[in-house]
Formats: C-alpha cells, sequence, structure tokens
C-alpha cells in the first residue's frame, strides 16, 4: 500500500483526545512493573517484546486515546528492528484503524503472560469495563515526542566513481548477496528519509556497526541522486524496497516468502493462500 500505511486503512480511529505522547510512557512510570521495565529496556537497548508492543500500543491509543500514528512514529524511532510497515500497521490494528475492532488487554493478562502479581493498576478491570473507563489520572499528562536523526557527525568514505556498486540501505543490508556479487559496497543514508521517520543514535548505529560486517564497505551520507551523479545508472545495483523506489539502476528482487502477489484485506486471507506453497512442520 506504500506511504498509505500512514492513513487509516480501513476507518478513522474513534474517540482521539490528543496527539501528544503520555508523559507516563515516555517516562516508564506507569505503575504497571512489567510495562515500565519494558518501555526502560526500551530506551536503553532498542527492544520490546511483540505481545508487549501490543499492550503499549492498546494503552496509548485506547486507553489514554492517543491518536495512532503519534504513538507509531515513537515505537518505531526507538526499536532496532523497526519496520515501518509492520510497527504502523500493527499499531492500526490495534487502534482499530485496520481491523474491526480495538484490542485491548487488562493487567490479569499481563501478569499471566509477563509473570508478575500487580494489583489495583488502572488495567486491574474487566474487558467489559475498559472500552468505557475513563482516561487514568497517570495518563493525563502530555508531552510531544520529537526527535531527529543526527547525520551530521557520521564521515562519508571515498566513493570509488563509475564503478560497479551495490548500494545497501537502513532497510537493505544484505550480507547473502554479497557472495555471489563483486562489486564496491555502499551503505546510502539518505537524510530524506531519516526527515520523513527519523530514529535514535542507537538505532543508526545498530545499522552502521552491522553493516561493517561486510568487508570494506563504504559509507555515503547523502541522497540517492548524489551517488547516481558520483557512479552512473549503469554501475548501481540495488535490491527493491518501498523505501527506494525512486533509486535507478539493476534492481534485484526481494527474496519473497511465496509467488502469491496482490492486496489482501487481512492476513489470514493472504496466508490461505501462501500457505500451499510452503512446507512448514
Amino acid at each position: 500500500k506504500g506511504d498509505l500505511i500512514f492513513q487509516a486503512i480501513k476507518q478513522q480511529q474513534t474517540t482521539v483526545v490528543s496527539k501528544q505522547m503520555p508523559t507516563a510512557i515516555l517516562d516508564a512510570q506507569t505503575g504497571i512493573s512489567a510495562l515500565d521495565e519494558a518501555l526502560n529496556t526500551l530506551k536503553t537497548t532498542g527492544y520490546m517484546h511483540n505481545h508487549m508492543r501490543m499492550y503499549v500500543a492498546s494503552i496509548v491509543c485506547n486507553i489514554a486515546k492517543t491518536d495512532w500514528k503519534v504513538g507509531a512514529d515513537w515505537m518505531y524511532s526507538q526499536l532496532l528492528d523497526g519496520d515501518l510497515a509492520s510497527n504502523h500497521l500493527s499499531w492500526q490494528w490495534v487502534a482499530g484503524t485496520n481491523s474491526n475492532k480495538k484490542y485491548y488487554a487488562n493487567q490479569n493478562n499481563i501478569n499471566t503472560y509477563f509473570g508478575t502479581n500487580d494489583r489495583g493498576t488502572f488495567l486491574d478491570k474487566t474487558y467489559e469495563e475498559l472500552p468505557e473507563m475513563e482516561i487514568p489520572d497517570v495518563l493525563q499528562a502530555r508531552r510531544e515526542y520529537s526527535i531527529q536523526t543526527d547525520l551530521n557527525a557520521i564521515k562519508s568514505d571515498e566513493i570509488h566513481t563509475y564503478t560497479n556498486s551495490l548500494i545497501h540501505t537502513y532497510y537493505n543490508i544484505d550480507l547473502e548477496v554479497i557472495k555471489t556479487t563483486t562489486a564496491q559496497h555502499i551503505l546510502l543514508l539518505e537524510p530524506k528519509l531519516f526527515r520523513a521517520h527519523p530514529v535514535t543514535n542507537n538505532c543508526l548505529e545498530f545499522v552502521i556497526n552491522l553493516a561493517k560486517n561486510i568487508q570494506g564497505i563504504k559509507i555515503f551520507v547523502g541522497e540517492f541522486d548524489n551517488l547516481l551523479t558520483l557512479l552512473g545508472e549503469e554501475n548501481i545495483i540495488y535490491k527493491e524496497h518501498p523505501t527506494n523506489q525512486h533509486f535507478k539502476g539493476k534492481k534485484m528482487e526481494r527474496d519473497w516468502m511465496t509467488t502469491v502477489k496482490g492486496d489482501f484485506p487481512s492476513f489470514f486471507k493472504f496466508w490461505n493462500k501462501a500457505k500451499k506453497e510452503l512446507q512448514y512442520d
């Protein structure tokens, strides 16, 4: 769906009262022990358990009644494995803009799956009570979450001009294709991508360190058109991805799981077709 994932897919989110993040989420002070531990871990390591991501999104969107896009942008910026499609569409699923109903989790659910024994929190409710409750006092305070990815401190390496070159990006660092491709390897960091979808320094450092597994890789900070001028279209090889539709050169296909193509209204409708091609235990 391309950039449509940044808009409500099926219907608008209902009962939105703010486009600012709850301060308790940003500061990891919700009073829910598993949640606060996970939020602190996210800030320091860039990781969060997948179920906890759903719990957080549910609290931000459906309990604190925050615009889903604000929460999705915040979480994406923190995650080392952040993926715009997976992250933003998951937030839409939780908020009910890409699903038939909103997702809720109560305290008993969190206690069960995270081994805690919290009682008396704002989530210590029945599932019938959660959609009807007022915004808890602990989630009332808010502030704007804003971040900019600083590329200024990253020095570009010297690029061999008009040389056969494989372009890696924030989304495509392919450690397999280098085994079959003899080329200059370049990690391209485009400012416009990070202006539109900023990430923390933790995320940026993670990707750069990952790229260094490719021997001799060069870093280039700049837009693709600048690199195109240095290399020439005939010397560029890249792997297709929604974030690099403006690239020119020899386009390689991604490694698709199946040959099934098309626009499906749900994962399960896609899976019912795709699983026919797959062998799994």
